[in-house]
């Protein structure tokens, strides 16, 4: 459905995109993620026509739409967008706002249309209403109908769930995602959640610096991410720095496999996810003594500190534990949730 072929783009001395290409298939829903700058929000304006590449070229359905052949026009790409404001016309009705974008038909078909699309995302009793009488969830799904209305080839959200509250946001969002596969709606979604990224898109693809670093399913990125950037943008870590020696990673902690990339004596960095610690019998680990507890609802951190490492370790568990700062503990670690990299 969509091709990009090497998008570089500048700003000044600031490269935005730095040689991105990647395929979109029919009907996929891939979430563009990354930190702050990373150039996720100017590639979606670049696909959208906002904005052209300085080189490189976007193929959609197999037609260029920007590139040395030419460039289409924003209006002529049939390329849907909704903003993370949202964007809705203050004067115009939910039917009105949803119906701009299809001035291109008759008014009864248009009409039509944009009933059908209401009555599709089950907002029919917001029709006669005005935005500013809507919450931020009526809002939002006005936006989605009316970037829906015209029947675009591929839907194009940047934020689209930034601005709702954390409950709300997460119930929009499964109905929006719902809505999407219900219609065979390809997608293209930006976001700075992780979380989001990875119960969301079919794919991700992480972009770091203007570049695309790692792309594959939210199971392939976590559980196998490619660098210690991917590794600790998808999940709060435990940094413990390590040397190589025989194949393996010495920590304070104890020693793990590493990469067989990584020569002998090198630096190398062993990362341990919260959840992949936990407490054990003296002598069957790490000693150590608990620093802080906080209770986070679902979950309780714990803030340990162990002889050897310089920062507090976290560990992250659903079970209540019975003990108080100050007290002696012994950790375990859960050798799967152990990753290695070379260090920095």
């Amino acid at each position: 459905m969509l091709t990009l072929e090497r998008i570089c783009r500048s700003f000044g001395t600031v490269r935005a995109l730095d040689d991105v290409s990647l395929s979109i298939a029919p009907g996929e829903i891939v979430c563009l993620v990354g930190r702050s700058g990373c150039g996720k929000s100017s590639l979606l304006r670049i696909i959208a026509g906002v904005d052209a590449p300085d080189s490189g070229r976007i193929l959609l359905d197999g037609a260029e739409i920007a590139g040395p052949g030419g460039f289409v026009e924003p209006e002529d790409r049939n390329i849907g967008f909704m903003f993370q404001d949202y964007a809705l016309f203050p004067h115009l009705t939910v039917e009105e706002n949803v119906a701009f974008g299809l001035k291109r038909l008759p008014r009864e078909a248009a009409r039509a249309r944009a009933a059908e699309v209401i009555g599709r995302i089950g907002i029919t009793a917001l029709a006669g209403r005005y935005p500013h009488t809507l919450s931020g969830g009526e809002q939002q799904r006005v936006a989605l109908a009316r970037a829906l209305a015209p029947k675009p080839v591929i839907l194009l959200m940047d934020e689209p769930f930034s601005n709702l509250d954390r409950g709300l946001r997460e119930q929009v969002r499964e109905e929006t995602i719902a809505t999407l596969r219900a219609l065979g709606t390809t997608a293209i979604m930006v976001t700075h959640d992780p979380e989001e990224a990875l119960s969301a898109g079919d794919r991700v693809v992480l972009m770091q610096k203007g570049r695309i670093v790692q792309v594959g399913t939210g199971y392939e990125i976590y559980d196998h991410p490619n660098s210690l950037y991917a590794a600790e943008f998808l999940c709060s870590l435990n940094r413990i720095a390590g040397t190589v020696r025989g194949g393996r990673v010495e920590t304070p902690l104890g020693s793990f496999p590493g990469p067989f990339d990584l020569p002998e004596g090198s630096a190398a960095v062993a990362c341990i996810r919260p959840q992949g610690l936990s407490l054990a019998q003296p002598g069957d680990g790490p000693s150590g003594r608990i620093a802080s507890i906080s209770f986070l609802g679902e979950i309780e951190q714990l803030s340990i500190r162990v002889e050897g490492v310089p920062d507090l370790l976290r560990l992250r568990t659903t079970s209540r534990i019975n003990v108080r700062p100050g007290e002696p503990i012994t950790v375990a670690i859960d050798p799967g949730s152990v990753l290695v990299f070379a260090a920095e």
